[in-house]
């Protein structure tokens, strides 16, 4: 199968998810070690020891940014989860929510005592409905049992932990607006310098992971930092939950071990394209992440050094297997029908550009593109790379200029002749296997 488990390591019940089935699994057994037997300062050690980098798609190392936290400097610190999961064939997040909501909770506390944090958010995505219901649940079990509060587990460690809900945002999954969004202001991004470890949410030092990050850092303390390098690569240490979707016979959320055969993971553990139809090119992390064709995927392995390396990335761990037949000028279509309708509005080239690019590719599927067109969507796509507060534009360009430069002949067949270069074979949903 796909490697050793870090996250998924238990048998999902209909109860699994409640604090009597995570404690009888050895719940915040580590908790109780840590705040008995640890210093803070020790803690972080062993997360940077453990070479964890960030799962929410821009693989910062997680040790690095606690690490800027200055501790005892007499102000509060904050700590956020990130669980605003809007990418588009994204849901692996949501599988820690439903299924394993305690061991968010247990990483966290165990964050926050680390970073002198007493009081925590998690600000979870306005339109999961299950995932916060049983986030929500979790939390006042813990409450319960004393594990959140004053005096937690007996010690002298006190922390409060609060859920927000967005409103439907996806630019709110960006760090900085999402801090905006809890102090209740619009959510836009914010220009940095300062980091958000120096200044961040009321202003305070914060910081903010992903929700899979933090779920991590059980395994890391309870094990320490140098077992966790034991699973994955030298580079890439440990695991990456994937959300796989498209045209794909066993589709769901798979822990795969770094270092693991991409084209093994496809073809065997998730049986394979739908329909036994041969396989087109996959969309890697997110749609934000360059598509990998099927040739350019046979050699390489799930990690962040071969991905990169392939032309693409990790990104959010959101994998999107698209069969022969999909026509690629259909689909940037609907990426870029969702960029635009998401883009705040805060930066002009983002605001504009996007709008520009969604005309530019509804001109075309209609049949009335213009031989200048292809050009146009690369250039507004460079213009825009660098030029917005956040990644929102940059990542719009990334998705369009690597569709373009595998599939171009798609694109000026289109604009040629008024209709897909594919015929009949467009019928290939690729609106559901965006959406999974």
């Amino acid at each position: 199968m796909t490697g050793r488990k870090i996250i998924m390591d238990f048998e999902v019940t209909p109860t699994s998810h409640l604090l009597a089935d995570y404690r009888a699994r050895g719940g915040y057994d580590t908790l109780a070690r840590a705040l008995r037997e640890m210093r803070p300062e020790q803690i972080t050690k062993e997360v940077t020891a453990s070479g964890i980098l960030g799962h929410g798609g821009a693989a910062f190392p997680a040790g690095r940014k606690w690490g800027v936290i200055k501790l005892n400097d007499e102000q509060p610190h904050y700590l956020c989860a990130n669980a605003d999961e809007g990418e588009p064939g994204t849901f692996k997040d949501r599988w820690i929510l439903e299924n394993a909501p305690h061991l968010l909770l247990e990483s966290m506390l165990i964050a926050a005592y680390a970073l002198q944090v007493h009081h925590a958010f998690v600000y979870i995505r306005g339109e999961f409905d299950l995932p916060y219901r049983r986030l929500a649940a979790a939390v006042e079990e813990a409450y319960e049992a004393g594990l959140f509060g004053e005096g937690i587990l007996g010690t002298g460690f006190a922390c409060d932990i609060v859920i927000y809900r967005g409103a439907g945002s996806y630019v709110c999954g960006e760090a900085s607006a999402l801090i905006t969004s809890i102090e209740g202001r619009k959510g836009y991004p914010r220009n940095r310098p300062p980091r958000l470890t120096v200044r961040g949410l009321y202003q305070k030092p914060t910081v903010i992971n992903n929700v899979e990050t933090l779920s991590n850092v059980v395994a890391i303390v309870r094990g320490g930092g140098e077992a966790f390098r034991t699973v994955g690569t030298a580079k890439s240490p440990g695991t990456q939950l994937v959300s796989i979707s498209g045209h794909l016979n066993k589709p769901g959320v798979y822990e795969v071990e770094y270092g693991y055969p991409l084209a093994k993971f496809i073809h065997e553990d998730c049986g394979g394209v739908l329909g036994g139809a041969k396989l087109k090119c996959i969309v890697p992390g997110g749609i934000s992440t360059k598509v990998l064709t099927a040739a350019e995927i046979e050699h390489v392995t799930y990690d962040h050094v071969s991905l990169t390396a392939a032309g693409s990335g990790v990104g959010s761990g959101g994998m999107v297997v698209i069969a022969e037949g999909t026509c690629m000028v259909r689909l940037l279509q609907i990426l870029l029908r969702f960029y635009h309708h998401e883009s705040c509005g805060q930066c002009t080239p983002c605001r504009e550009g996007m709008g520009w690019m969604h005309r530019i590719i509804d001109r075309i599927v209609e049949g009335r593109g213009q031989p200048d067109d292809i050009e146009q969507l690369i250039r507004i796509s460079k213009a825009n790379d660098g030029t917005t507060i956040c990644g929102m534009g940059d990542a719009a360009g990334y998705a369009t200029l690597g569709i373009i430069a595998k599939y171009r002949d798609e694109f000026e067949y289109y604009i040629e002749h008024g209709r897909s270069k594919l015929g009949g074979r467009i019928e290939v949903e690729t609106a559901e296997a965006l959406h999974g």
